[in-house]
């Protein structure tokens, strides 16, 4: 890190350059985030906003929810639309971009984030339905979602997609095999579609929360919250803006040479 010192040598032209130039800003971009009406989507969907984005705050089920998450964005000076749809659904993810391009203009920005609820179970009580469940979260609705924001990014030579993974893939958590098989193939997805995205000038990059508590953690048992605490070595819990910020930098101009890569959020505990 640089920093100008009263008596201290004049700070680089380059330097200086970069440090006040607009590579953070997303002024003129649109993004949209699925299922961004509560938790970590909700925090992305601010953050993107605050740098300047329009958002587009996707939800399917509770209105009443997307309605005050959508107040909450616009109270944090942030412009942008809700769009109800099912990312799941082929149909419903034409929907969800014709309307956001309706309200907003084009997509340019795109995370992935959408999710379901995720039991830990042995695998004698996973069934397949449960299974499939997984993959059309987490593989289906990505590749539909890509699919239908791909002719503008193309057109206009420029886009950031931003899957949303998850740590437990690199740390095997036990009794969790149906969401972490399917956040893996989330993972070999998202890494194959950067190199082959990377000449139309899309980047195509991961972020990996750790266990960062948003609403939908209020009844997780405190001992399991305790132990997975004590693991951080950042000495600390997340906060959802920690994963707002990473988006903003992989949504950004400061990110332009960085596609296919995994970014763990999470306080540096898959490095231990």
């Amino acid at each position: 890190m640089f920093f100008l010192m009263p008596y201290g040598p004049a700070i680089h032209p380059f330097i200086f350059s970069y440090m006040s130039d607009t590579s953070f800003s997303l002024a003129g971009r649109v993004a949209l985030v699925t299922g961004s009406s509560t938790g970590l989507g909700k925090a992305m969907a601010i953050a993107l906003g605050q740098a300047g984005a329009k958002v587009a705050i996707n939800y399917q089920n509770n209105a009443a929810r997307a309605e005050q998450a959508f107040a909450e964005f616009q109270a944090a000076g942030c412009t942008g639309a809700l769009v109800r749809g099912d990312v799941t659904s082929e149909t419903g993810v034409a929907a969800i971009v014709e309307e956001t391009a309706r309200l907003l203009g084009p997509i340019d920005i795109l995370v992935l984030n959408a999710t379901c609820d995720q039991p830990h179970k042995p695998i004698e009580d996973y069934d397949w339905a449960f299974y499939q469940s997984m993959l059309d979260f987490f593989i289906k609705s990505p590749f539909l979602m890509t699919r239908a924001v791909l002719p503008n990014m193309k057109k206009q030579k420029w886009g950031r997609i931003i899957n949303i993974g998850s740590e437990v893939v690199e740390r095997g958590v036990p009794n969790f095999t149906a969401y972490l098989a399917a956040k893996g193939g989330q993972n070999g997805f998202h890494r194959g579609l950067a190199t082959e995205l990377a000449p139309c000038g899309i980047t195509v990059n991961m972020i990996c929360p750790g266990w960062i508590p948003v609403e939908r953690h209020e009844n997780d048992p405190q001992e399991e919250k305790d132990g997975y605490r004590a693991l951080i070595p950042v000495n600390r819990w997340g906060v959802p803006s920690d994963v707002g910020g990473a988006a903003v930098f992989l949504a950004s101009e400061a990110s332009s040479f960085v596609t296919g890569q995994s970014l763990y959020v999470n306080g540096g505990l898959t490095v231990c």
